[in-house]
């Protein structure tokens, strides 16, 4: 496991990014369950609109009373993740559209990076939380390749800063800062995000009681009905564990 010491805390043991195959997760099988009831959303409402901060720090799209609950740990930087997203995500929206299951992603950070993007990700509320999320998923590698490179001052420049600086100064590098602010979210508003102590430091402790309770050793990590799903990383995997359970 790396570890990635941002400032905040002495160290933060976290997560590397890998498939749920890699990240050795383990847990019981979801046993078969008989189909659930689905439920119909609020009148002039859908259950993909319905979206909430929750007090563990996720955002959680659906039905809060969905019989199925679907978590993510996710690192916005991680490759599988991003996959996740791209091939997962609509027909994941089919499933949350039904009532039967709510879906909610936590970030994880895996690195430095993640706390700025995380930062801007959750800015603008829960309105525009999902949509910013699944474009920088899209957008991952041209964000991750405006990092620098070698030779690049940059890299001697950072260390100089303030930890929360830091955080700041990785953001506009990697193209956060500018990526929400083409999204709607006003660049005054973008480095109030950015500069939140408080907030970098609740996404820590975040971090930190999600792999404590689940023992989370590689992002993305799926949890069902409080249950850990073992070697799941894929849609197709996360898909059976829904119908498994009664999706």
């Amino acid at each position: 496991m790396k570890r990635i010491a941002i400032g905040l805390v002495s160290a933060l043991a976290l997560a590397s990014c890998g498939s749920g195959e890699e990240s050795g997760n383990s847990a019981a099988p979801v046993p078969a369950a008989s189909p659930v009831a689905g439920s119909t959303a609020p009148a002039g409402s859908q259950w993909t609109d319905t979206v909430v901060k929750t007090a563990e720090g996720g955002f959680r799209m659906g039905n809060p009373d969905a019989p199925i609950k679907l978590i993510e740990y996710g690192s916005r930087t991680c490759g599988h993740c991003a996959n996740f997203a791209i091939t997962g995500m609509e027909p994941l929206k089919a499933y949350i559209a039904t009532g039967k299951v709510s879906f909610e992603f936590r970030d994880f950070l895996l690195n430095p990076i993640d706390v700025g993007a995380a930062l801007v990700g959750q800015c603008a509320g829960p309105a525009t939380f999902f949509p910013i999320l699944d474009q920088m998923f899209a957008e991952q590698q041209t964000l991750l390749g405006n990092g620098p490179k070698d030779g690049d001052p940059f890299i001697t420049q950072i260390e100089s800063m303030a930890p929360q600086q830091r955080i700041v100064a990785m953001a506009e590098k990697f193209g956060y800062l500018a990526f929400v602010q083409q999204r709607g979210v006003p660049e005054a508003q973008a480095r109030q995000c950015l500069a939140d102590q408080a907030a970098t430091e609740a996404l820590v402790k975040a971090a930190e009681a999600g792999q404590k309770q689940f023992n989370i050793a590689g992002t993305p990590t799926f949890i069902l009905n409080g249950k850990v799903l073992e070697n799941t990383g894929t849609w197709q995997q996360v898909e059976a564990a829904l119908k498994a359970a009664g999706a």
